[in-house]
């Protein structure tokens, strides 16, 4: 034996009497054992043998380390464990009875091992009894580790489960009540839709037309026409602050109680738009909650005088412009919103509409529309749209609907949108 040989030989047998399976062996059949072990370099990577294949030796790793794998290859893989220096792998394919691999095993990183055949292996254990019983304590504890590690990956992948179905479950909660939502919203609009006039009333000498466009399902603003005695005509047009249900409720509470007080002082003989928003007033600020505030204008259309007097709380002035386009500038007077105080401060004017006379009652989401930069639709724009002449108050309401919209662009609609157009015939 070569020097050489030898030196690896030692160096072998000394990494043995480390390795529990060779414990018990004595020095001899130690230094046997090391001088007929065959080296074997692998390079990371290396496959060593697969599941399931037949195999006929174990390795003892002397440098590097090898990856213990099952299912090797499928959904389902997953890293046993990496075994080091002084450790062994591939014992069980000589320990069962069909000599089948029960994991694979692929070189971890570049690695020296040391191949012991079946043939070696018997002859040791034959004589050495001890070498099977040590292999067999060394297979409890390997096989009690991989038992922990199992209960382990159990407990984590029950607790991943308890929470991923407490995630469900609060999901479809959410689920269910955003349904439950969504129907009662559904049902919000219906409602809110139906106090709104069906149809406009057909009024002798006028075109009227009315369309509300709501940012959400349900919205905050209205507007009505009905008759009043005398031939005369209730009109109004109303924006609640904010939007959604809470603002639909005080639209729905705010367009009821202002025609029943309309309907009311007319048919006492008095029929003045003004008291009619100040007893409103009172009853928004006994009702509506806390920072809630409306405005809006309430007008009497009489058509055999061809008249139209209005009050107007903190909304938007109407426009009123000639058959030629051109426009009556607004008048310089304040008033405030209904809800805000106990005295209710208004702008009353007196519209006097001769044929081809028109005039635009709107929300503030039509002038306040913005597109993706953010830039608002504005007064210019909606003055230059009712300059020019149209058809009919519908065509002149679809003309304004469609500019807003081409204005706004992607951007989503910010405020519910609203028009009463009045044309003198």
């Amino acid at each position: 034996m070569s020097l050489k040989r030898s030196a690896l030989s030692e160096r072998v047998a000394a990494l043995l009497r480390n390795v529990p399976l060779f414990a018990e062996l004595a020095p001899d059949e130690l230094a046997h054992l090391a001088g007929s072990l065959r080296l074997l370099r692998y390079p990371a990577d290396t496959l060593l043998f697969v599941e399931g294949d037949a195999g006929d030796r174990l390795y003892i790793v002397l440098e590097g380390g090898v990856a213990i794998i099952k299912s090797l290859g499928s959904p389902d893989e997953r890293l046993v464990n990496v075994r080091g220096e002084g450790e062994f792998i591939g014992e069980m394919s000589l320990l069962t009875g069909d000599g089948r691999r029960t994991a694979s095993a692929r070189v971890h990183s570049d690695s020296q091992l040391l191949e012991l055949t079946s043939a070696d292996f018997e002859a040791l254990a034959a004589s050495t009894p001890a070498l099977a019983l040590q292999m067999l304590r060394v297979q409890s504890r390997r096989l009690r580790d991989a038992h922990d590690r199992t209960i382990r990956d159990l407990h984590e992948k029950n607790a991943r489960l308890a929470l991923a179905y407490a995630e469900l479950q609060t999901a479809q909660a959410q689920m269910i009540e955003q349904q439950t939502l969504q129907r009662e919203l559904r049902l919000a609009q219906e409602i809110q839709v139906s106090m709104l006039p069906p149809a406009l009333p057909a009024i002798p000498g006028f075109d009227l037309h009315a369309l509300m466009i709501p940012a959400r399902l349900v919205g905050g603003d209205f507007y009505d026409v009905f008759p009043l005695d005398g031939g005369r005509f209730g009109i109004a047009i109303g924006d609640v602050t904010g939007k959604g249900v809470p603002a639909a409720l005080l639209m729905a509470l705010a367009c009821s109680l202002l025609r029943a007080e309309a309907l009311r002082e007319a048919g006492a003989g008095v029929a003045d738009p003004a008291d009619t928003l100040r007893r409103l007033n009172r009853h928004v600020r006994e009702r509506a909650a806390h920072g809630m505030f409306i405005t809006a204008i309430y007008a009497v259309l009489d058509p055999a005088r061809r008249e139209l007097r209005y009050v107007r709380a903190g909304h938007e002035f109407p426009l009123v412009w000639s058959a030629d386009g051109t426009l009556t500038p607004p008048p310089e007077s304040g008033s405030i919103p209904i809800g805000i105080f106990p005295e209710l401060i208004l702008d009353a004017q007196r519209v006097q509409l001769e044929p081809g006379t028109s005039l635009l009652l709107f929300t503030d989401g039509v002038t306040e529309a913005r597109d993706e930069a953010h830039a608002l639709f504005g007064h210019t724009r909606l003055e230059a749209l009712v300059a020019v002449p149209a058809a009919s108050a519908e065509a002149l309401c679809a003309r304004i609907v469609a500019a807003v919209y081409a204005h706004q662009g992607e951007a989503p609609q910010a405020d519910d949108i609203t028009l009463l157009a009045i044309r003198a015939l």
